[in-house]
């Protein structure tokens, strides 16, 4: 399949099904690898603590990984643009290998945090340029049948990686559970190396190295600030405060940065396409609904069930199996049909259901309820997510597909922090209202100079509290979660609203074919006219960008894409 000698300027690279299937292996090799350096080490965390000491670090375990993939991602798919997706693409297999080894080694938990900060900056390039690559290989009309497989492994990933870190911690060792990925991350490496070979139109180009430092500064400073409120340090601290302005004067000055820049890393003119735009606003309000429901999901089943981790991670399986079902099938229909703006309006509806069914959660609620409830919700996410990415791509200029895919994931992530961060501080302060409140109703009270964290142990530990008092937690951490679950479902529905605005523009049926380009007026009146009429599904008249003229039939000139001077070679 190596065909960069046969490839002129004017021609897309075309893969036939089987070809393609044998790069999306390679591609869901790498996601699934990043998912799991996410997910797998949750479980160990405090076989990790006791052998390493650093009690005060454990929370740096988690957020250094998530700090480095959220600020980096940007970078990935900017760099990916200038230098070709598959260099890249293997550059962020090798960190994240070298950070997985690295991590398994460390003999001290500040080597650790520092060793999942650089495999955090190969989950970034990893999550970002699998999405991008599909972009290059896969024309949008036929791409939601594809994607769909590349939702289903964060399924996989969330419910086999707590799994699979139980399991190793019990058996070979927690450094396993960075080891594990190691021969996953080879096998995706040689699978790319050898299947996957795109053309790369060369452009004379310079990065900007400011305003990367300042969008990786004030992004970290305001994911640190989000990762650590009312934990490290309570939110009105001085630590807080300067983390906030900090942030904020730095992505202020990014700002300024990329509107003068020759070329940015996130190009202001894409904040001119209007679907840039509302994906991004959705995507940013999934995150927050999602992340924010799901991290709480285990400490019902755990603390309030009183199930084992690993039997909490597979009780998860039927939001799982509803994410899957719902990507892939959604894909499928998108490619048969065309239509895609139907799949988040719906599921956004379908999210807020699930969360309004998961605010109904308590300690007698049946475990097949619950998991019907997880399958509700996962149907809704799954026909969310990669139909925001595969809007997106089909909006901008190939030029830029890299920087907006990425950019998507990006804000995708920023919001999950926030959910994060603003779930934890609502669960944080309903329980030491409701538990108090239960104790003082069962006759109980709290010892003087203790507090209702002093109650909030292990699920072991809970278990053991004298019956009224262990009534008092479960009933009091029950109430709580119906809380934040019932705060998420007037954010999913904001993103209800926000996608009803999503411009239905037809489905490009070529990788490299002219980009449809919709000013904001066109994009209003065709939001609502698809909205209201769905028979009406496709944009008139679309002007065309830079490089020929659209027709109504979404067809292209002849025109070659490439200027004057342009060299293609491979990646």
């Amino acid at each position: 399949m190596d065909r960069e000698n046969e490839l002129t300027p004017a021609e897309p690279i075309e893969l036939t099904h089987r070809e393609i299937l044998v790069v999306m292996s390679g591609l869901m090799l790498g996601m699934l690898v990043a998912a799991l350096g996410q997910t797998v080490v949750a479980t160990a965390l405090p076989t990790i603590v006791g052998e390493l000491g650093g009690q005060d670090q454990l929370a740096w375990v988690v957020s250094a990984t998530l700090l480095t993939s959220t600020a980096s991602t940007p970078l990935w798919g900017k760099l990916s643009d200038l230098y070709g997706r598959r260099p890249l693409f293997q550059g962020a297999i090798v960190v994240f290998l070298a950070g997985s080894i690295l991590c398994g080694l460390s003999q001290s938990m500040g080597q650790l945090v520092a060793f999942r900060a650089v495999q955090g900056l190969g989950i970034g390039g990893l999550m970002a340029l699998s999405q991008a690559i599909i972009g290059d290989v896969v024309s949008p009309r036929e791409r939601g049948r594809y994607q769909g497989y590349m939702g289903s492994v964060f399924g996989v990933a969330s419910v086999g990686g707590p799994l699979i870190g139980g399991f190793l911690v019990d058996g070979p060792g927690w450094r396993w559970c960075f080891y594990v990925g190691v021969p996953i991350g080879i096998a995706a490496f040689v699978v790319t190396r050898r299947v996957l070979t795109m053309p790369f139109a060369r452009r004379d180009h310079e990065i900007d190295y400011l305003g990367a430092a300042l969008i990786v500064g004030g992004v970290s400073l305001l994911l640190l600030l989000l990762s650590l409120g009312g934990k490290e340090f309570e939110w009105g601290s001085v630590e807080a405060v300067s983390m906030g302005i900090g942030s904020v004067v730095l992505l202020g000055l990014a700002v300024m940065q990329e509107r003068r820049a020759a070329e940015p890393i996130i190009p202001p003119r894409l904040f001119q396409i209007p679907t840039f735009r509302i994906t991004s606003l959705a995507g940013f309000i999934v995150g927050v609904a999602m992340f924010g429901a799901i991290v709480y999901l285990p400490q019902y089943l755990q603390i309030v069930k009183g199930q084992s981790p690993t039997r909490s991670g597979l009780l998860t399986i039927p939001l799982m199996v509803g994410l899957m079902a719902l990507s892939i099938g959604s894909g499928r229909v998108i490619t048969r049909t065309g239509r895609y703006k139907l799949f988040p309006v719906v599921g956004l509806v379908v999210v807020a259901v699930g969360l309004g069914l998961f605010s109904l959660l308590g300690v007698d609620t049946p475990l097949p309820v619950a998991g019907l409830f997880m399958f509700v919700l996962g149907s809704g996410l799954g026909m969310v997510m990669q139909v925001l990415i595969l809007a997106v791509q089909n909006s901008v200029q190939h030029r830029d597909l890299g920087t907006a895919t990425s950019a998507a994931t990006f804000f995708r992530s920023m919001g999950g922090a926030l959910g994060v961060a603003v779930f934890g501080a609502v669960l944080s302060n309903r329980l030491d209202t409701y538990i108090p409140d239960r104790l003082a109703d069962a006759g109980v009270d709290i010892p003087a100079g203790g507090g209702t964290g002093d109650l909030l142990g292990t699920p072991d530990a809970i278990a053991a509290l004298p019956a009224p008092v262990r009534d008092a937690v479960l009933g009091g951490f029950a109430d709580s979660l119906s809380d934040i679950y019932t705060l998420g479902v007037p954010i999913a529905l904001v993103g209800f609203l926000v996608v009803l605005f999503l411009p239905e523009l037809p489905l490009r049926t070529s990788v490299r074919e002219a980009e449809p380009v919709v000013t904001d007026g066109e994009a209003t009146a065709a939001a609502f006219e698809t909205s209201f009429n769905p028979s009406n599904a496709d944009v008139p008249d679309l002007t065309a960008s830079g490089d020929g003229p659209q027709r109504a039939d979404n067809s292209v000139s002849d025109r070659p894409r490439s200027a004057p001077g342009n060299a293609v070679g491979a990646d």
